[in-house]
C-alpha cells in the first residue's frame, strides 16, 4: 500500500481499519451486543488510529514531519510525494540505448542551430532523465517560485486559530488530534498549525509537480529555466508520449524536441539577465495572491491518512490561490507572459530554421507544439489552479511575427542583438504591430546601454544559487 501522501497516517492501515471493522478494540464495543459501550466506538484506546504500535510510529513520522526547518513549506514532503505521484503511474529508470539516443540528438540539434543564431551553444551536459529525475531536478526552482504563495498559505492556517484555538483543534480530524495531544502540540496551536499548513502546501504542491512530470518532454518544456544551467536534457518517457499519435518517425520527432531544448539553453545560457528576468516575474506575481482562509478551514477535517486523495480533491475544487487582481499583479502577470511569448518565439525562429531541409515534419511538430502550449495538459491546468498562474505565453504568434520580421529585415545577427538589453525587447503593446516594432525600430546601437548593462546581481540570485 502506497503511504498517505502527506505523511502524518499510521503505515499498513487497512479501509477495514478505517471503517472500524476488524479494528484492535476490545469486544464488546457499541453494537456488539454486551458490555457497556465502548467510548471508542470498537477502535481501542486510541481511537482510529488502532494499535499502540502502529500510533507509535505514526507519532514518530508525523514528529518528523513537524521538525521541518527549511522555511514556509516543507520541500522534502513535496519531493517524496511528486515522486510518488509519478512512481504510482509508473516511471521505469532510462534504459541505456534511450539514453543514447537522446545524447547524440541533443548534441546533434546543438550542430544544427550552429546557423540559425548568433548565441554559441549552451549546452555543458546533455542526459536523459526519467520523470523522478525531472522532480529531482526541478524542484529547487519550483521551491522558489512557490515559497512567496506557500507563505501566505501558512499564515493563513495560523492566523485561522487566532480567536478561537480550541474550536480550530476540533476541526482537525481525531487521527490528527491524538497525534497533537501525543506531541504535546496544543499548548502551541499557533505554530502547529503553521507547520501542518507547511505541510498541506507541500503536499498540494509535490502532487502537482509530480503530476506535471507525467507531460514534459525537457528540463525547458514549460518555458522556464527550471533545470541546472547548461545541463540539457529530454525525458524519453515524455518524447514518446508526446510523439504518439503524431504519425512522425519518433527518431524525427526526438530530434525535433532536441531542437527546442538545445535553443532554450543558447539563450538562457547568453543572454546574463534573462534567467533572473523571468523567474523574478513569477516571483512578482505570486506575491499577488491571495489565499481564501475559509476554504483551508473547510480542507482541514479532510486530513484523512486512510483518504489521501481526500484533501487534494478539496482544496483543488475550492480556487484556493486567487489573484488579487491589484494594478501591481496586472502588470506582473503582463511582464511574464510578454517575456515568456519572447523567449517561445525566438526558439519557435530558430527552429524552424534549422530544421527546414532536416526535418520534413517539423512544420506538423511546430504546430502540435503551438496547439500544446496554447491549451495546456490536464496537469499543467491543475498546476494552475495550485498557484494561481497558467505558464503559457498567451500571444506566441505574435512574439514569433516579430522575430521572423526581425530575420528577414536585419538578418541572424541583428535579431539576436535584441537581446542585448531588456530595454531593447517588444513590449506588450507592439504584440499588436508586429510590422511596426520591425520596421519603427532603427539599426541598434547599444553603445548608450553599455554602461547599463543588467546582470543577475542586479535583477536577483539565480533560482538555484549557480552561475549561469
Amino acid at each position: 500500500m502506497t503511504e498517505p501522501p502527506f505523511g502524518f497516517g499510521p503505515p499498513g492501515r487497512s479501509d477495514d481499519d478505517a471503517s472500524g471493522s476488524g479494528g484492535s478494540g476490545p469486544p464488546g464495543g457499541s453494537g456488539s451486543g454486551g458490555g457497556p459501550p465502548d467510548p471508542f466506538g470498537g477502535m481501542g484506546p486510541l481511537g482510529p488510529l488502532g494499535d499502540p504500535q502502529q500510533f507509535a510510529d505514526a507519532l514518530r513520522q508525523f514528529a518528523d514531519l513537524m521538525s521541518w526547518q527549511g522555511g514556509p513549506v516543507n520541500w522534502d514532503l513535496a519531493k517524496n510525494i511528486a515522486r510518488q505521484t509519478v512512481a504510482q503511474k509508473g516511471d521505469a529508470s532510462v534504459l541505456e540505448i534511450d539514453r543514447s539516443k537522446v545524447v547524440e540528438a541533443l548534441r546533434l540539434a546543438d550542430l544544427w542551430l550552429e546557423d540559425a543564431t548568433e548565441f554559441p551553444s549552451g549546452m555543458r551536459t546533455a542526459q536523459a532523465w526519467s520523470r523522478a529525475e525531472w522532480v529531482e531536478a526541478t524542484l529547487p526552482v519550483w521551491s522558489k517560485l512557490c515559497d512567496p504563495i506557500a507563505a501566505r498559505a501558512v499564515e493563513a492556517m495560523s492566523s485561522l486559530i487566532s480567536d478561537n484555538p480550541a474550536e480550530m483543534a476540533a476541526d482537525l480530524p481525531p487521527e490528527m488530534r491524538a497525534m497533537m495531544g501525543g506531541l504535546g502540540a496544543f499548548g502551541g496551536l499557533g505554530e502547529m498549525m503553521r507547520r501542518i499548513g507547511g505541510m498541506m502546501v507541500g503536499g498540494q504542491t509535490g502532487a502537482a509537480v509530480g503530476a506535471l512530470a507525467e507531460e514534459v518532454v525537457s528540463s525547458t518544456d514549460v518555458g522556464l529555466p527550471l533545470g541546472p544551467p547548461g545541463t540539457a536534457a529530454l525525458l524519453p518517457a515524455g518524447v514518446a508520449a508526446f510523439g504518439s499519435g503524431l504519425s512522425v518517425d519518433l527518431d524525427e520527432v526526438r530530434l525535433f524536441l532536441a531542437l527546442r531544448e538545445a535553443a532554450h539553453h543558447r539563450l538562457f545560457g547568453h543572454v546574463p539577465w534573462l534567467r533572473a528576468r523571468l523567474l523574478g516575474a513569477v516571483e512578482d506575481y505570486a506575491r499577488g495572491i491571495k489565499v481564501d482562509a475559509s476554504a483551508l478551514r473547510d480542507a482541514m477535517p479532510q486530513i484523512d491518512p486512510s483518504n489521501p486523495e481526500a484533501l487534494n480533491e478539496a482544496l483543488s475544487g475550492a480556487a484556493l490561490f486567487q489573484p488579487e487582481d491589484s494594478p501591481e499583479q496586472k502588470a506582473a502577470l503582463a511582464r511574464l507572459e510578454t517575456v515568456l511569448a519572447l523567449v517561445e518565439g525566438w526558439v519557435a525562429t530558430v527552429v524552424e530554421a534549422a530544421a527546414r531541409d532536416r526535418l520534413p515534419q517539423a512544420g506538423a511538430l511546430a504546430e502540435a507544439i503551438r496547439r500544446r502550449r496554447a491549451t495546456g495538459g490536464p496537469a499543467e491546468r491543475t498546476f494552475a489552479t495550485l498557484v494561481g498562474l497558467e505558464l503559457r505565453p498567451r500571444r506566441l504568434r505574435e512574439a514569433a511575427v516579430i522575430w521572423q520580421g526581425l530575420t528577414t529585415e536585419r538578418g541572424i545577427t541583428g535579431r539576436d542583438s535584441i537581446w542585448a538589453h531588456p530595454d531593447l525587447l517588444p513590449t506588450a503593446d507592439d504584440f499588436d504591430d508586429p510590422d511596426g516594432f520591425v520596421r519603427g525600430r532603427p539599426e541598434l546601437d547599444i553603445s548608450d546601454l553599455s554602461g547599463d548593462q543588467p546582470s543577475e546581481d542586479d535583477l536577483g540570485p539565480d533560482a538555484d544559487g549557480q552561475d549561469t
